[in-house]
């Protein structure tokens, strides 16, 4: 097919692309290209349209696979192919040829507003010529914007093209763009990443239950459910705790400008807690009529207890039972008034008398003044734990000069990161022993009046009290026995101690 007898169909397709989405220039390209073949005299029968990187394969472009396949559906016809710039054809030599040749077998004729086509030796050359040169330079600029990202890590700004939920970008003085909290979703975060690493939230699904009930963190799923992969994102996120790294540009972990969402130290306990198992897990059929479930076992199989309403001739009856079909007490019901009656009368013992809560507040207090006045002291001896860090890294990156195994070398590498990691955490540690100390009363006002009157807390009724009650006062399952109630529970170190003071045999030290 010549290039007169194409021309003579005067039937053209336009192809446009930017570099990636959300970049504006698709409309302008498109107008310049009709404007072209209006005053060509073709007539535009479609248009086709990538938001991709002009790199990679040309198969991976949506725009560009419907445009080929245009062609195959109308092999009989002849279309012109208008570009507006070469750059948005193809940027590297080894696709441009292999496009080339594909549009060739569909007696496709290439027109560009800025570039001659040529079917000669020299215009193939200076065709090629052009495409080697937008490779080289998509490929420069894409060295130098991560020479600039490198250079921007290495100093602890964050460079990425998506943050992390709880982040945004503004603009700062020379035009750079720096990671600040993003309000209300900064606060949802640390709530969330701060909860399970106190041990407010037992284990990631409550997290997620947590994420979920917060109308303005966003959703992945038509349900209005996250996905559980990224509570697990979000609990590993380094930037949360004001570090920044990208291991395979050889940034390793280090201080960030942004201030973090939550401090290095509960980032660690994270971290812990990731590594080991939770107690309690949250169930999502834990219902405000059966507030014990999932927090109490039976005592002959140490199995949670179900629960269920059992219906009767005149109305519905609440009952636990073991689900358990190897234990004794399989399929027997305890009334829910039994169980829970009998799990505040144990609520009752754990709240002390007013004498020795007054006593055991006295002594919290003092112990308070202590640690303020250690405070200054620990200081120093973080200080000095930080340069026997540092000391310990020199030696292993040392290490790492002389070592020749990859596999080696690795484990050496690992461990510089952990150093690091562990020195920033020590330098966070030794600000905040600068820091104005808070004052006794204002800290601990909540924490003492539950320890004063936990039983209080349950009887108001409030469903998230109730389970935060068991959260705080016991580190087990509760086991229950159907003939003997309760067996002696493990409550939390705060009852320990007051339990201690409550006994027979415990005398006050002078």
């Amino acid at each position: 097919m010549t290039q007169t007898q194409a021309h003579d169909n005067k039937l053209a397709v336009i192809y446009c692309r930017v570099s990636r989405k959300g970049q504006t220039g698709l409309g302008s390209q498109e107008h310049r290209c009709r404007q072209y073949a209006q005053e060509k005299g073709y007539k535009v029968v479609a248009a086709f349209d990538d938001d991709v990187s002009g790199g990679g394969d040309f198969i991976k472009r949506r725009g560009m696979v419907d445009l080929l396949g245009f062609l195959d559906k109308h092999i009989e016809t002849n279309f012109i192919v208008i570009f507006d710039d070469l750059k948005r054809y193809a940027r590297d030599v080894e696709f441009h040829l292999k496009l080339r040749r594909l549009m060739a077998e569909r007696g496709a004729i290439r027109e560009c507003l800025n570039f001659t086509f040529e079917d000669t030796p020299e215009g193939q050359f200076t065709e090629v010529i052009n495409a080697a040169v937008g490779e080289l330079d998509r490929k420069q600029t894409a060295r130098q914007n991560r020479q600039k990202s490198i250079a921007r890590l290495e100093q602890g700004y964050a460079v990425f093209n998506h943050l992390p939920i709880g982040f945004k970008y503004v603009k700062v003085k020379g035009g750079n763009s720096e990671a600040v909290r993003d309000e209300p979703l900064a606060s949802i975060v640390q709530e969330a990443l701060e909860g399970y690493a106190t041990g407010r939230f037992a284990s990631q699904v409550e997290v997620k239950r947590f994420l979920e009930a917060q109308p303005a963190f966003p959703k992945h799923l038509p349900d209005g459910t996250i996905r559980q992969q990224k509570v697990v994102d979000m609990l590993n996120q380094i930037m949360y705790a004001g570090y920044i790294a990208v291991p395979k540009w050889g940034v390793s972990i280090r201080d960030a400008k942004h201030e973090g969402l939550i401090s290095k130290a509960a980032f660690e306990a994270i971290q812990q807690r990731l590594k080991g198992g939770v107690y309690a897990p949250a169930r999502k059929d834990i219902r405000e009529d059966f507030p014990l479930r999932g927090a109490v076992a039976c005592a002959c199989c140490e199995k949670p207890l179900r629960s269920g309403w059992s219906k009767g001739k005149c109305k519905k009856h609440p009952y636990y039972l073991c689900h358990t079909k190897s234990c004794d007490m399989y399929g027997k019901s305890i009334r829910r008034a039994d169980i829970e009656g009998d799990f505040e009368k144990l609520l009752k013992t754990l709240q002390p008398t007013e004498g020795l809560f007054k006593v055991a507040t006295a002594m919290f207090r003092d112990y308070w003044n202590t640690k303020v006045e250690q405070t200054i002291a620990h200081a120093k001896i973080i200080k000095a734990d930080i340069l026997g860090v540092e000391k310990q890294i020199d030696q292993l990156v040392d290490r790492t000069l002389e070592a020749t195994n990859a596999r080696v070398i690795a484990a050496y590498e690992k461990r510089i990161d952990e150093c690091e990691r562990k020195k920033l955490v020590l330098a966070e540690n030794a600000s905040k022993a600068h820091q104005p100390q808070p004052d006794f009363d204002g800290m601990l006002e909540h924490p003492l009046k539950f320890l004063a009157n936990p039983h209080g807390i349950w009887a108001s009724g409030k469903f998230i009290l109730r389970r935060m009650v068991l959260k705080l006062a016991f580190t087990e399952p509760l086991l229950y026995c159907r003939e003997t109630g309760y067996r002696t529970p493990k409550t939390s170190i705060p009852f320990k101690v007051l339990g201690s003071f409550n006994g027979q045999k415990s005398e006050m030290v002078p």
